[in-house]
Protein backbone atom coordinates (compact mmCIF):
# COMPACT_ATOMS: atom_id res chain seq x y z
CA UNK A 1 0.00 0.00 0.00
CA UNK A 2 1.26 3.42 -0.90
CA UNK A 3 0.12 6.53 0.94
CA UNK A 4 0.93 9.93 -0.52
CA UNK A 5 0.08 12.67 1.98
CA UNK A 6 -0.39 16.22 0.71
CA UNK A 7 0.26 18.46 3.71
CA UNK A 8 1.67 21.81 4.80
CA UNK A 9 3.18 20.20 7.91
CA UNK A 10 5.07 16.99 6.99
CA UNK A 11 7.03 17.05 10.26
CA UNK A 12 3.80 16.17 12.10
CA UNK A 13 4.06 12.66 10.63
CA UNK A 14 7.34 11.73 12.34
CA UNK A 15 5.41 9.58 14.82
CA UNK A 16 4.34 7.28 11.98
CA UNK A 17 7.87 5.86 11.97
CA UNK A 18 7.23 4.16 15.33
CA UNK A 19 5.69 0.88 16.48
CA UNK A 20 3.69 -1.32 14.10
CA UNK A 21 3.54 1.27 11.30
CA UNK A 22 7.30 1.86 11.48
CA UNK A 23 7.99 -1.88 11.25
CA UNK A 24 5.60 -2.16 8.29
CA UNK A 25 7.49 0.66 6.56
CA UNK A 26 10.83 -1.03 7.27
CA UNK A 27 9.49 -4.23 5.64
CA UNK A 28 8.18 -2.26 2.63
CA UNK A 29 4.63 -3.43 3.33
CA UNK A 30 3.50 0.19 3.30
CA UNK A 31 5.06 3.36 1.92
CA UNK A 32 4.32 6.80 3.30
CA UNK A 33 5.40 9.65 1.05
CA UNK A 34 4.98 13.13 2.49
CA UNK A 35 4.45 15.90 -0.04
CA UNK A 36 4.90 19.42 1.32
CA UNK A 37 2.37 21.51 -0.60
CA UNK A 38 4.41 24.61 0.26
CA UNK A 39 7.03 23.36 -2.22
CA UNK A 40 4.52 24.08 -5.01
CA UNK A 41 4.01 27.73 -4.13
CA UNK A 42 5.04 30.13 -6.87
CA UNK A 43 5.36 32.93 -4.32
CA UNK A 44 8.92 33.83 -3.26
CA UNK A 45 7.78 33.70 0.40
CA UNK A 46 6.15 30.25 -0.15
CA UNK A 47 2.69 31.64 0.61
CA UNK A 48 0.03 28.95 0.11
CA UNK A 49 -3.21 30.62 1.17
CA UNK A 50 -5.36 33.62 0.35
CA UNK A 51 -8.51 35.38 1.56
CA UNK A 52 -11.95 33.90 0.98
CA UNK A 53 -14.16 35.34 -1.76
CA UNK A 54 -17.32 36.77 -0.20
CA UNK A 55 -15.56 37.52 3.08
CA UNK A 56 -15.35 35.59 6.30
CA UNK A 57 -12.63 34.74 8.75
CA UNK A 58 -9.59 32.70 7.88
CA UNK A 59 -7.69 31.83 4.75
CA UNK A 60 -8.06 29.10 2.12
CA UNK A 61 -5.30 27.01 0.59
CA UNK A 62 -5.01 28.06 -3.05
CA UNK A 63 -6.22 25.57 -5.68
CA UNK A 64 -3.17 25.70 -7.95
CA UNK A 65 -0.87 24.66 -5.11
CA UNK A 66 -3.00 21.64 -4.21
CA UNK A 67 -3.46 20.72 -7.87
CA UNK A 68 0.27 20.84 -8.63
CA UNK A 69 1.10 18.82 -5.50
CA UNK A 70 -1.50 16.23 -6.53
CA UNK A 71 -0.06 15.98 -10.06
CA UNK A 72 3.37 15.24 -8.60
CA UNK A 73 2.10 11.91 -7.18
CA UNK A 74 -1.06 10.98 -9.08
CA UNK A 75 -1.48 7.59 -10.70
CA UNK A 76 -4.31 5.83 -12.50
CA UNK A 77 -4.87 3.53 -9.51
CA UNK A 78 -4.85 6.24 -6.84
CA UNK A 79 -7.89 7.11 -4.78
CA UNK A 80 -7.85 10.70 -3.49
CA UNK A 81 -9.30 11.30 -0.02
CA UNK A 82 -9.82 14.74 1.48
CA UNK A 83 -9.80 14.64 5.29
CA UNK A 84 -12.69 16.94 6.03
CA UNK A 85 -15.35 17.50 8.71
CA UNK A 86 -17.95 17.33 5.93
CA UNK A 87 -16.93 13.79 4.97
CA UNK A 88 -18.49 10.47 5.89
CA UNK A 89 -17.29 9.28 9.28
CA UNK A 90 -14.48 6.74 9.15
CA UNK A 91 -15.60 3.36 10.48
CA UNK A 92 -14.36 -0.23 10.39
CA UNK A 93 -16.22 -1.06 7.17
CA UNK A 94 -14.57 1.90 5.40
CA UNK A 95 -11.16 0.91 6.83
CA UNK A 96 -11.51 -2.59 5.37
CA UNK A 97 -12.63 -1.16 2.02
CA UNK A 98 -9.67 1.24 1.87
CA UNK A 99 -7.20 -1.52 2.81
CA UNK A 100 -7.93 -3.15 -0.56
CA UNK A 101 -6.71 -0.07 -2.47
CA UNK A 102 -3.16 0.04 -3.87
CA UNK A 103 -2.57 3.78 -3.62
CA UNK A 104 -4.24 6.41 -1.44
CA UNK A 105 -3.56 10.12 -1.80
CA UNK A 106 -4.56 11.88 1.42
CA UNK A 107 -5.25 15.60 1.19
CA UNK A 108 -4.86 17.49 4.46
CA UNK A 109 -6.63 20.81 4.71
CA UNK A 110 -5.55 23.60 7.01
CA UNK A 111 -6.67 27.11 7.92
CA UNK A 112 -10.27 27.44 6.68
CA UNK A 113 -9.81 24.60 4.21
CA UNK A 114 -9.17 24.25 0.51
CA UNK A 115 -10.67 26.00 -2.51
CA UNK A 116 -13.77 24.01 -3.55
CA UNK A 117 -12.77 23.94 -7.23
CA UNK A 118 -9.76 21.73 -6.64
CA UNK A 119 -11.79 19.46 -4.34
CA UNK A 120 -14.35 18.99 -7.14
CA UNK A 121 -11.57 18.33 -9.66
CA UNK A 122 -9.40 15.76 -7.86
CA UNK A 123 -11.11 14.34 -4.73
CA UNK A 124 -12.83 10.94 -4.92
CA UNK A 125 -14.11 10.91 -1.35
CA UNK A 126 -14.23 13.07 1.79
CA UNK A 127 -13.69 11.35 5.13
CA UNK A 128 -14.07 12.67 8.69
CA UNK A 129 -12.86 11.08 11.91
CA UNK A 130 -15.62 12.67 13.99
CA UNK A 131 -17.77 15.66 14.72
CA UNK A 132 -15.30 18.05 16.32
CA UNK A 133 -12.89 20.72 15.13
CA UNK A 134 -9.19 20.07 14.58
CA UNK A 135 -6.42 22.37 13.41
CA UNK A 136 -5.98 20.51 10.14
CA UNK A 137 -6.18 17.21 8.29
CA UNK A 138 -2.88 15.81 9.50
CA UNK A 139 -4.18 13.98 12.58
CA UNK A 140 -7.12 12.47 10.66
CA UNK A 141 -4.67 11.33 7.95
CA UNK A 142 -2.56 9.58 10.60
CA UNK A 143 -5.65 7.91 12.07
CA UNK A 144 -6.71 6.69 8.64
CA UNK A 145 -3.23 5.39 7.75
CA UNK A 146 -2.86 3.62 11.09
CA UNK A 147 -6.25 1.91 10.90
CA UNK A 148 -5.92 0.91 7.22
CA UNK A 149 -2.32 -0.31 7.56
CA UNK A 150 -3.33 -2.90 10.14
CA UNK A 151 -5.22 -4.75 7.40
CA UNK A 152 -2.39 -4.85 4.87
CA UNK A 153 -1.09 -8.41 4.56
CA UNK A 154 1.95 -9.00 6.74
CA UNK A 155 1.57 -5.93 8.97
CA UNK A 156 -0.09 -7.94 11.79
CA UNK A 157 -0.38 -11.65 12.41
CA UNK A 158 -3.61 -12.81 10.77
CA UNK A 159 -5.12 -14.10 14.05
CA UNK A 160 -4.55 -10.65 15.61
CA UNK A 161 -6.97 -9.09 13.13
CA UNK A 162 -9.69 -11.65 13.88
CA UNK A 163 -9.98 -10.76 17.55
CA UNK A 164 -9.68 -6.98 17.36
CA UNK A 165 -12.39 -4.58 18.43
CA UNK A 166 -14.99 -4.09 15.68
CA UNK A 167 -13.72 -7.10 13.67
CA UNK A 168 -16.97 -8.93 14.36
CA UNK A 169 -19.03 -5.87 15.16
CA UNK A 170 -18.13 -6.10 18.85
CA UNK A 171 -15.70 -4.46 21.23
CA UNK A 172 -13.03 -6.51 22.97
CA UNK A 173 -13.70 -7.99 26.40
CA UNK A 174 -11.71 -7.00 29.53
CA UNK A 175 -8.23 -8.57 29.58
CA UNK A 176 -5.70 -9.18 32.36
CA UNK A 177 -2.04 -10.13 32.84
CA UNK A 178 0.32 -10.74 35.78
CA UNK A 179 0.45 -10.03 38.66
CA UNK A 180 -2.60 -12.06 39.65
CA UNK A 181 -3.50 -9.47 42.30
CA UNK A 182 -3.01 -5.74 41.63
CA UNK A 183 -4.07 -3.05 44.09
CA UNK A 184 -6.27 -5.63 45.82
CA UNK A 185 -8.11 -6.62 42.61
CA UNK A 186 -7.81 -10.26 41.50
CA UNK A 187 -7.88 -11.58 37.97
CA UNK A 188 -11.31 -13.30 37.57
CA UNK A 189 -11.29 -16.95 38.69
CA UNK A 190 -12.50 -18.24 35.31
CA UNK A 191 -9.38 -16.79 33.68
CA UNK A 192 -6.97 -17.86 36.45
CA UNK A 193 -8.03 -21.49 36.02
CA UNK A 194 -7.06 -21.24 32.31
CA UNK A 195 -3.69 -19.52 32.87
CA UNK A 196 -0.68 -21.24 31.38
Amino acid sequence: MKFDVLTLFPEMFDSMKESIIGRAMDKNLIQINLVNMRDFSKDKHKKVDDTVYGGGAGMLIKPDIVYDAYHSVKSDRAKVIFLSPQGKTLNQQKVLELSKEEHLILLCGHYEGIDERVIEKIVDEEISIGDYVLTGGELPAMVLMDSVSRYIDGVLASDSKLEESFSNGLLEYPQYTRPEIFEGIKVPEVLRSRAS
